[in-house]
């Protein structure tokens, strides 16, 4: 269990911020990694406890807790804190593909799950993975890790986002020819375009993108399957294709006016935009971005008021991009109430903790505006525009829930300036050509229906019902919207199921 008093010698100490003033000066992590003997102390804190719960990923109360993945924590925090980097990483990449994505953007529910965290501080087990994986890439232990014997199945992933990326990596270790097609020009799905440079520098993507060419895996972008290939000559060419393109369906707003209105955009096509202009620019990019006249004007908020429907993480994320481009102010429109700041004795350990988070974005704005840009119980009910059409305004009111359905509450109305609008309110599943295309049936949550027991978990249904033949579906485009580390298990578990379908057994978890 690495030092038997870890937990009482040391404290939790994260890794530093740079200061906000100059951290928004550019689109750069901004995160400081701490020293190797700082880290180890801090490995040193985990008790690796009889139940483990922070790799016991578990459902309680309507919400998960615990590592969807089963990280072996306890261990890999135990070569941390004894200094064997390779050992450590033998233990993450175990049931860990992508620990550089999960160690930079997982809300980490291992955390919320650490015992530490009844009485003191948890463990930081999300820095600590991301300090496994960081050294083991530039120590040069992350090598291409070519399978010896190919079986001479060949895959079509479609959809390049962290679940399509799992199958691939997956299915290519265990020897099968594995092509993945992805629509946009990189790969990487929400990782590359929907989640801002100073959360996850696209290097990143690239270097296992790289590593992954190197291990047999082939990419094809700018390939919109259901346009540019048929479904029929996938299934002709491929003894199996897995859809994975998740769920970017976006949920509209329905305010008045809102629909002639110009400056409202999705939180999505924003945050696309602004990394697309930083790609084009180079990685130096600071505030003015758009003085190179690579960010479209309309999506600038420089000089602008700008209003964010939706306080989660795609919402906090839009917070820091537009303060990055010098709005004049932001706000964040959050349907439901403030939550508490300390767990409620009806939200007891280990369950999932609905307290108030507080996120760079809102550090950020706290620190530039003196304020933080949430307000809650609110939504917009209209939208003002001048006479080009142009939003100038947005009307909010007050809102309360009675039987699971919004109400506004009349004479709360207040007018905010706004001439950026952006739209942070979840998704509504997938979008539905690609599943047409193959003619595959979809759920009431606009999810690919998959089989029951004997087509497996992760077998797509036909319109007709029936089991589709060759096609599977995982990640959000099966399960709906959801977290980056669960996409990653689904793809890991889908993988199995195709490696069963093509060889009559698998060997893979």
């Amino acid at each position: 269990m690495g030092k038997a008093t870890g937990f009482l010698d040391y404290q939790r100490v994260d890794n530093k911020e740079l200061p906000v003033q100059e951290r928004i000066k550019n689109f750069k992590e901004f995160h400081v990694p701490m020293s190797e003997e700082e880290r180890e102390r801090q490995g040193a804190r985990c008790m690796n406890c009889g139940v483990p719960m922070c790799q016991s990923g578990m459902k309680l109360s309507g919400m998960y807790t615990g590592c969807p993945l089963h990280n072996l924590i306890p261990e890999w925090n135990d070569e941390v804190y004894h200094g064997h980097l390779g050992h450590a990483l033998s233990r993450l990449l175990k049931t860990s593909n992508f620990p550089e994505f999960t160690g930079r953007v997982c809300p980490a529910l291992c955390e919320k799950a650490c015992l530490e965290g009844i009485n003191d501080k948890p463990v930081t087990t999300h820095e600590n993975e991301l300090y496994i994986i960081e050294s083991a890439f530039a120590s040069g232990l992350m090598k291409p890790r070519i399978p010896a014997v190919r079986s001479g199945k060949r895959v079509a992933v479609i959809g390049a986002g962290p679940s399509g990326l799992a199958v691939a990596d997956q299915l290519n270790h265990r020897g099968h020819l594995v092509t993945v097609l992805e629509r946009e020009d990189e790969i990487g799905g929400l990782l590359m375009y929907g989640i801002p440079n100073m959360k996850l520098e696209k290097a990143v993507i690239r270097r296992r993108r790289a590593l992954m060419e190197a291990e047999g895996v082939t990419f094809r972008t700018g390939v919109n399957v259901g346009v540019d290939v048929t479904a029929e000559e996938l299934r002709h060419d491929f003894d199996a294709v897995v859809l994975t393109c998740g769920a970017k369906k976006a949920r509209p707003l329905t305010a008045e006016g809102i629909d002639k209105a110009k400056g409202v955009y999705f939180a999505v096509d924003f945050l696309t935009q602004q990394t697309k202009a930083l790609e084009r620019a180079g990685s130096a990019v600071e505030v003015e971005i758009e003085k190179a006249g690579t960010l479209p004007a309309e999506y600038s908020a420089k000089g602008k008021n700008v209003v964010i429907i939706g306080g989660g993480d795609t919402g906090n994320d839009c917070t820091g991009t537009v303060i990055r481009q010098g709005c004049k102010s932001v706000t964040s429109i959050e349907m439901m109430p403030k939550p508490p700041v300390e767990r409620t004795a009806s939200n007891p350990w280990p369950e999932w903790p609905r307290t108030l988070k507080v996120d760079y974005g809102q550090v950020e704005s706290l620190e530039v505006f003196g304020k933080d840009p949430r307000v809650y119980e609110t939504t917009v009910k209209s939208v003002e525009t001048d006479k080009k059409g142009n939003l100038k305004s947005v009307t909010t009111v007050k809102v309360k829930f009675e039987n699971r359905k919004m109400v506004m509450l009349e004479g709360t109305e207040q007018k905010l300036p706004c001439e950026l609008l952006l739209i942070a309110a979840g998704f509504l599943g997938c979008e539905n050509y690609v599943a047409d295309a193959f003619g595959l049936k979809l759920t009431q949550r606009n999810t690919i229906l998959t089989g029951g027991v004997n087509g497996g978990e992760y077998r797509a249904v036909s319109a007709d019902g029936k089991i589709s033949d060759k096609v599977f579906a995982a990640g959000d485009m099966h399960r709906g919207q959801s977290l980056v580390v669960w996409a990653i298990e689904e793809g890991r578990e889908c993988a199995r199921e195709v490696d069963e379908y093509l060889m009559g057994y698998s060997t893979m978890r």
